[in-house]
């Protein structure tokens, strides 16, 4: 079992589009895939028509393997599976303060599946904080949208700094490895071509090739409630989500 973690700690970057397509990607590759919501909000079950369990509530995300189990709702995709979010996920890092061996208990949750799946995705919420490093802790590679902004190029910076803060176990294992791509690129803008450019000399370990385009495609996807790879699989964003995906399987 692999574990994709789609992170930012910037929110508005296109984090829930990648980790919608990047799954739906996985199944359609012929994997059998978990993704799982972490932000409150619920994006990522909306976009594919699955309500959250009510019974899936406080700290039973973390405690309750049986309703953990039971919370998991089919897609109307093959090989693809949903853990949708509800709101009680805010108060995630308040139960999980309360827990020993906090920052390993997400990945204690995730192994309770992990046998049923090839790959389980992660739509992480856009913050710093204990929910984070259980994510950084937990994931194989951590896939993080950057729109080629300043202010990007700034808490990209911060992330790879904090994530430089875990063990040297982790370090060792080259777990939770950062992987970039740019996100919402509009390439006549002197800014995005200049940050790209900046960005990808600092740091040339971490930014695959493929970039997104800016899309109305991708804003599509709450109308049509699915995938861009789904109902528009030869426009371009589909063509760079594709991308991203085909160089992802070869780290991940």
């Amino acid at each position: 079992m692999k574990i994709v973690a789609c992170y930012s700690n910037k929110g508005g970057v296109g984090k829930t589009a990648a980790s919608v397509n990047l799954a739906y990607a996985f199944a359609q590759a012929g994997k059998r895939v978990l993704l799982c919501d972490l932000d409150p909000q619920g994006a990522s079950g909306f976009y594919f028509r699955v309500k959250p369990s009510k019974k899936l509530e406080h700290d039973a995300f973390f405690e309750d393997v049986e309703r953990f189990t039971k919370a998991i709702r089919g897609s109307d995709f093959d090989n693809l599976d949903i853990l949708p979010a509800n709101m009680t996920f805010r108060d995630f890092d308040v139960f999980l303060s309360g827990m020993k061996s906090s920052q390993s208990r997400l990945k204690k949750s995730l192994k309770a599946v992990g046998s049923d799946y090839d790959v389980i995705v992660l739509d992480c919420p856009p913050n710093v904080s204990a929910l984070s490093e259980n994510v950084f802790l937990a994931s194989d590679v951590i896939v993080v949208p950057v729109i080629p902004t300043t202010l990007s190029e700034r808490t990209f910076e911060q992330l790879v700094d904090f994530v430089k803060t875990q063990t040297e176990e982790k370090q060792k294992s080259k777990k939770g490895r950062i992987v970039g791509f740019f996100s919402m690129v509009q390439g006549q803008k002197s800014l995005h071509r200049d940050t790209m450019a900046r960005m990808r000399e600092l740091y040339p370990d971490h930014f695959l090739n493929a970039v997104l385009p800016f899309s109305t495609d991708v804003e599509r996807m709450g109308v049509h409630r699915a995938p861009v790879l789904a109902f528009a699989p030869s426009r371009p964003a589909s063509k760079a989500y594709q991308e991203v995906f085909e160089e992802l399987r070869i780290i991940a």
